[in-house]
């Protein structure tokens, strides 16, 4: 009250007051500072009080560090300095980050599955996204029936971090780096494999072999006739050109056919043909689904000047294998060896045709004559070889060891 009173004063300066008036206010001074201490004192105490009061009732709605602040207070002085920066820190954590690059290939686990795609932690900084178009090189009709959660697999890297640190990652591309693979090494190995016709043009038709598009040239194919009709049907093919940087596969359907027919076409075997074509050097015929040459020096054993005076186009002959080339799926035939008489095949090929088996049965016992006939000859010769004229090569003969040296080399 007396704070009030002074207040309250009529007088407006220190200068109009009188000796007493202002003795009279230090005092009431010296009596607002004890008063303001009282209650300062007595503030403390009330928070001492409470604080033992929320001690005692165990704190409830505050925090452990909130009790620290309330019973110990602020630290008080200068912290000392611990000698480890946040640079420091930064430098230290960048140890343990790993770096990814465009094209890297980086094992992941998938977390989270959405309908645009899949998340994937692969240790980054970010979980990794995989989209719907990049899960396969044919996207699945439900993600669930290609990844699930908890799934660890392979993945490539195929864009770097977007601004919130996530990578874009993908499974079909690293599908087509292992299915080239595969196609390269079955194309080393020259196996046969089945495709099928997923769609027939002007020049060829398109088919499908492990997940990749192929092309089979109409001029490899059994047959360009209904070619539609072919669609959806599987076939057999041989690969001709496999190149994964132009995107290129090339089959053939006829090379196939070749192998399969030419493990029954050995040579020595005499075959029914039709004669397809006729050149200057020879005649093409079609021996099994196969196209075979009869060279002008296999048509008779008397000289052919003009090859159509002897076999006409469309003209049934009967002729023998002599050889085959099965990489190149070339067959080389001979009617020359099934003639009776030499030039038979110009002057009657009829009699040529008739009796083809019976000149084929002859031809290949004359064959094992010449053979045993040869045969016994070296053996004779090895036979004549005496003792002595081995010792002139000195062969088995008794030398130094200096002799020998100066023999082997």
């Amino acid at each position: 009250m007396a704070m009030f009173g002074f207040v309250g004063c009529s007088c407006l300066s220190w200068s109009g007051c009188g000796v007493n008036d202002r003795v009279g206010v230090m005092r009431r001074g010296r009596g607002v500072k004890m008063v303001l201490a009282a209650e300062t004192a007595e503030s403390t105490k009330r928070k001492e009080g409470l604080s033992a009061a929320v001690l005692a009732a165990g704190g409830a709605g505050m925090t452990k560090f909130d009790k620290m602040r309330l019973k110990f207070g602020f630290a008080k002085g200068k912290v000392e300095d611990s000698g480890f920066s946040y640079d420091d820190f930064e430098q230290e954590m960048g140890k343990y980050e790993r770096s990814f690059v465009i094209d890297d290939v980086c094992s992941g686990k998938v977390y989270a599955v959405e309908q645009t795609g899949a998340l994937v932690d692969i240790g980054a900084k970010a979980s990794a996204f995989l989209p719907l178009s990049e899960m396969a090189i044919h996207p699945p009709d439900a993600i669930e029936d290609l990844l699930q959660v908890g799934d660890e697999r392979d993945f490539q890297i195929i864009s770097s971090e977007d601004k919130n640190g996530q990578l874009t990652i993908s499974c079909k591309r690293l599908e087509f780096a292992r299915a080239w693979e595969r196609l390269a090494q079955m194309q080393s190995e020259d196996v046969t494999v089945r495709a099928t016709i997923t769609s027939v043009n002007r020049g060829g038709a398109m088919v499908e072999v492990e997940n990749l598009r192929g092309f089979v040239p109409g001029s490899h194919m059994s047959s360009t006739a209904n070619a539609e009709e072919k669609i959806g049907s599987e076939i057999r093919l041989k690969f001709l050109e496999v190149d994964q940087e132009k995107g290129r596969v090339v089959m053939s359907e006829r090379r196939a056919l070749v192998e399969q027919q030419m493990t029954d076409l050995a040579p020595g075997v005499v075959m029914e043909g039709t004669v397809k074509s006729i050149k200057p050097y020879g005649a093409f015929v079609d021996v099994g689904g196969m196209s075979g040459l009869l060279h002008i020096s296999q048509i008779s054993h008397d000289h052919v000047d003009n090859i159509e005076k002897s076999l006409i186009i469309g003209m049934s002959i009967k002729c023998m294998i002599i050889n085959q080339d099965k990489e190149k799926g070339r067959i080389s035939l001979s009617t020359k060896t099934l003639e009776p008489e030499p030039g038979d095949m110009l002057k009657n090929p009829q009699l040529v045709y008739e009796k083809a088996e019976e000149m084929a049965e002859r031809y290949h016992k004359k064959r094992e004559e010449e053979k045993k006939a040869a045969a016994d000859v070296a053996e004779d010769i090895v036979a004549s070889l005496d003792m002595a004229s081995l010792e002139d090569l000195a062969i088995g003969s008794p030398t130094s060891s200096t002799e020998d040296d100066v023999f082997l080399q």
